[in-house]
């Protein structure tokens, strides 16, 4: 059952509104707010992910060989859970490349059933793109290649099946992309990786009286599955032996739907140094950050000689009436940060730190708009045989983007990074005033959206742009585009989707 029409057995009103409910729901939504502010067991020093191993072939190439398995995983005492993962069991290893090298990948599926894996974030030809175009059939390998062609940035990969990825992505399929450049190299902010530089993916989880995951989703939601555990890496209450004064979170929303407003549990101030498509041009100080799922940010936090402090999920303002079910009145504890007696001190947190966005005063060459809305975008519902526009290469345009039926979404757009314009007319939030590709769209508000197509034209394989909550895109809440070189025109999709 799709979630409008579970909403309307249920008795709710599209725009969030209670319009019947009974005594037992009431029940039901009184007990749906979890706070597990000291509750949570940090006893599990936090796992970090292994870089992934490569080798230079004779053409310069960098290779990385990525297996995607099944396999069992412990999250906690009892029987272990059923899990996929890259490399391993759960989620996969940081793959690391540098600006101007050439990536290529040998991706085998080893399950008995057909995925995919995305370069969310990366700039590259569609036919590489990992998306619902480039399915990878059960016992084969897919081979893409690319050079990198974009600044320094938190990406990550993940599957990208249509109207499978939710499911795929549950299962444990993702990891960091990280991508390096000589500006990045010579920074001085925290940069030993696992030691002041730690990746966290941080996603939610249900589990079964079996610890089986359960794709549960809450009674009366919008968003899709919320989980009721949190995980960062793989580990439930992970902690953190800080050693250095300054440490750099690359933060990850790998969850399928939950939104996280993350801060400390002092509210001490942290640093914002990047988001989705890398540095941005200074600094912003903040206590509280909110990432929807796909979203990253890299945040610097400073450290006193042995203190403790936890990192924490709090309530955000985006739920509505009922948000509570969806997870937005939660409070979360997720990792905990123990200093040592001495701290060393090497890095800092440079005043200026990037290039900002500077599409503002480009010509556009063409301006669009985007509804979302009813599981469809401008009405349309995915399909797989329809390219829905083509966009010039070498060319600037501006997308108008609002949310307009009262349940939360945001929006993700393949292979190019955006400057967020104006949000409802006035000027973008600090945190939207870097490189982004992937916006929390607040309910009814219009977002500018401002993005350079260069390179890469092909006019029959599409590029993807969807909600990025995972149940939203596999309902149907995405579209396709494709780049157009000069003198072409837009094509039609190859019928055979499959890699080997």
């Amino acid at each position: 059952m799709k979630r409008r029409t579970a909403l309307k057995t249920l008795g709710f009103g599209i725009g969030g509104a209670v319009v019947l409910t009974g005594g037992g729901y009431g029940v039901y939504y009184a007990a749906a707010k979890q706070d597990t502010v000291g509750r949570v067991t940090f006893d599990k020093a936090l796992s970090i992910p292994p870089p992934a191993e490569s080798k230079v072939d004779s053409t310069g190439a960098r290779v990385f060989t990525l297996g995607i398995r099944s396999g069992r995983t412990r999250f906690k005492a009892g029987s272990t859970t059923r899990t996929w993962g890259v490399n391993g069991t759960y989620l996969g290893p940081t793959i690391r490349a540098r600006r101007g090298e050439r990536v290529e990948f040998a991706v085998h599926n080893g399950l008995d059933q057909e995925t995919s894996l995305h370069w969310h974030g990366m700039h590259l030809p569609a036919a590489m793109d990992g998306g619902p175009h480039q399915t990878v059939a059960a016992g084969e390998t897919w081979r893409p290649g690319w050079t990198i062609d974009q600044p320094a940035a938190s990406l990550w990969y993940h599957p990208h099946v249509h109207g499978s990825t939710a499911d795929h992505m549950y299962r444990g399929l993702a990891g960091l992309f990280i991508v390096d450049d000589e500006d990045s190299e010579a920074s001085t902010l925290p940069s030993e990786y696992g030691v002041d530089d730690l990746p966290m993916i941080v996603q939610d989880r249900a589990f079964d009286g079996d610890n089986q995951f359960e794709e549960r989703v809450p009674l009366g939601g919008s968003l899709g599955v919320i989980g009721d555990e949190v995980l960062v890496n793989g580990a439930i209450g992970p902690y953190v032996d800080v050693t250095t004064g300054l440490v750099r979170l690359r933060l990850l929303n790998g969850s399928n739907a939950r939104l996280y407003n993350f801060g400390f549990s002092d509210d001490r101030t942290f640093s914002l140094v990047a988001t989705d498509g890398g540095l941005l041009a200074r600094p912003w100080n903040t206590e509280r950050l909110s990432l929807s799922p796909g979203e990253r940010a890299e945040i610097v936090v400073a450290f006193k000689p042995g203190e403790r402090v936890e990192l924490r999920s709090y309530p955000s303002a985006y739920g509505g009436t009922l948000g509570r079910v969806d997870g937005f009145d939660d409070r979360l504890d997720i990792c905990q940060f123990r200093a040592a007696a001495t701290l060393s001190d090497g890095a800092d947190i440079p005043a200026s730190l990037g290039v900002a966005p500077d599409l503002a005063g480009e010509e556009v060459a063409r301006e669009r708009s985007f509804v979302l809305a009813s599981d469809r975008i401008n009405s349309r519902s995915m399909a797989m045989d329809r390219i829905d526009f083509g966009v010039r290469e070498g060319t600037v345009e501006v997308w108008d983007v609002v949310n307009d039926n009262g349940f939360l979404h945001n929006f993700h757009v393949h292979d190019v990074r955006f400057q967020v314009l104006a949000v409802d007319g006035g000027k973008p939030e600090p945190h939207l005033r870097g490189w982004k590709d992937t916006v929390l769209l607040a309910p009814g508000k219009h977002y500018r959206l401002a993005m350079r197509f260069h390179g890469h034209t092909d006019p029959n394989t599409p590029y993807m742009y969807h909600c990025h909550l995972l149940q939203h895109e596999d309902n149907g809440m995405m579209g396709q585009f494709v780049v157009l070189g000069e003198g072409e025109k837009v094509g039609a999709v190859p019928q055979s989707h499959h890699h080997s």
